[in-house]
């Protein structure tokens, strides 16, 4: 089931759940607006290349819309439309003032030089300009882009509007962007586990983890994690896996990474097939790589007591039933992830007061709406006896109804 069929599923198990009038749930499912741009671009040798653009601006009933721009082969609308509707109910869930979004170029950055990267990124901006915006429509980065894409964008914006750091966040520090921004999602991923492990009595120091991904977000939360306490006891990244039951030597590893590019030839720990890694024992699973990785072809094997959702759309519907079977607890990307979503609003609320928070006050302002977003999913499975997901779901949904509701959506 692909990224698009899946989320609609799940919205519509939350809208049954609380019993939304159809007519304002195709509302809700339908985009507000969807974008498709063509930008060609002259590369290093001399030849033409022609790329194409999405940008899908799905609601914006709670606030301007908020989601990252991806560079990826794969990228296409129906993975935009998923990923730009997660978010809606992503900042819902968070409580923050936001709609969702969310763009991509469909490229092989890794393929691109630095100056095609730039060109690319600058005719993005000059064929969406005018709709994004600070009180509409705000890109941050997400698979395959970066702070510097952010600011390629932020100086094409503008020179059609004037100075307006506030338009993308994930900025670099210099031109705007936020203390502990990089760490964010890692982070909010972290607080999240000990949220769902306290509720189950458990601290997260001396239990084992298995991360899936070693990007930005899975090493911040194997960091963290090994920081409390934790034993993270395999890893994964795109080139190999590793494990060690006496729990890895995260610091070196990371040190290892950064110098080499990779993790396959660390030598302190014992290479495993990186096929096998969700199937390793752990009481907390962590898929922080690609969507759609647990499935109902491999689901039956997955050997964690939890599973917290650092990935947009990690586990198929069919894989959530049967771990649902199992006794397996998931903790929902639309909650678990969006650590980063949060701080990328506490970055945009600096850039409106042009005042910088200091990254102790970022950390515990985190803390607190991720502590908060998981007593208000309790709260919502309580009220409506399901799962952490449809909780999650139910939540965000209930919040963007009520707001479309209140400016009068049927006028």
């Amino acid at each position: 089931m692909n990224a698009l069929a899946a989320t609609s599923r799940n919205f519509r198990q939350a809208s049954r759940l609380l019993g939304l009038d159809s007519r304002l749930e195709k509302s809700l499912l339908i985009p507000f607006r969807e974008v498709k741009v063509e930008c060609t671009i002259p590369k290093d040798d001399g030849t033409i290349a022609s790329y194409v653009g999405y940008r899908v601006q799905h609601d914006n009933s709670r606030g301007p819309m908020k989601g990252g721009i991806r560079y990826h082969p794969e990228v296409d609308p129906d993975e935009v439309n998923a990923l730009a509707q997660l978010m809606t109910w992503k900042t819902a869930v968070a409580n923050i003032p936001y709609g969702g979004a969310k763009g991509g170029i469909g490229c092989s950055p890794s393929s691109l030089s630095k100056t095609e990267l730039e060109r690319l990124t600058r005719v993005f901006t000059q064929k969406i300009h005018h709709l994004i915006g600070i009180n509409m429509d705000i890109p941050a980065p997400d698979m395959g882009t970066n702070s510097q894409t952010m600011a390629w964008i932020l100086d094409e914006y503008s020179k059609f509007h004037g100075h307006s750091p506030a338009v993308v966040t994930g900025k670099p520090l210099d031109l705007g962007g936020s203390l502990g921004r990089d760490a964010a999602t890692g982070r909010g991923v972290v607080i999240a586990t000990e949220a769902l492990l306290a509720e189950h009595g458990m601290p997260i120091r001396d239990q084992h983890f298995v991360i899936q991904g070693f990007g930005n977000v899975g090493s911040w939360a194997a960091k963290l994690i090994h920081e409390k306490g934790g034993k993270v006891v395999a890893i994964s990244d795109i080139t190999g896996a590793l494990k060690n039951t006496s729990g890895l030597d995260i610091p070196s590893i990371i040190r290892y990474s950064k110098e080499n590019g990779n993790i396959k030839d660390f030598t302190e720990a014992e290479a495993i097939d990186p096929e096998c890694l969700l199937h390793e024992e752990c009481d907390v699973l962590i898929p922080a790589a690609l969507g759609g990785v647990l499935n109902r072809e491999n689901a039956s094997e997955v050997r964690a007591k939890f599973i917290v959702e650092a990935a947009n759309h990690p586990t198929d519907p069919e894989a959530d039933e049967i771990l649902s079977k199992k006794g397996v607890v998931i903790l929902p990307d639309i909650y678990a992830n969006a650590g980063g979503v949060t701080v990328s609003y506490f970055e945009w609320v600096q850039n409106i007061q042009g005042f910088r928070w200091d990254e102790p006050q970022i950390n515990n302002e985190l803390r607190t709406y991720m502590m908060r977003a998981f007593t208000d999913i309790k709260d919502m499975c309580k009220q409506l006896d399901c799962d952490l997901r449809m909780g999650a779901f139910s939540l965000g949904l209930e919040r963007v109804a009520r707001a479309t509701n209140l400016r009068g959506w049927e006028v």
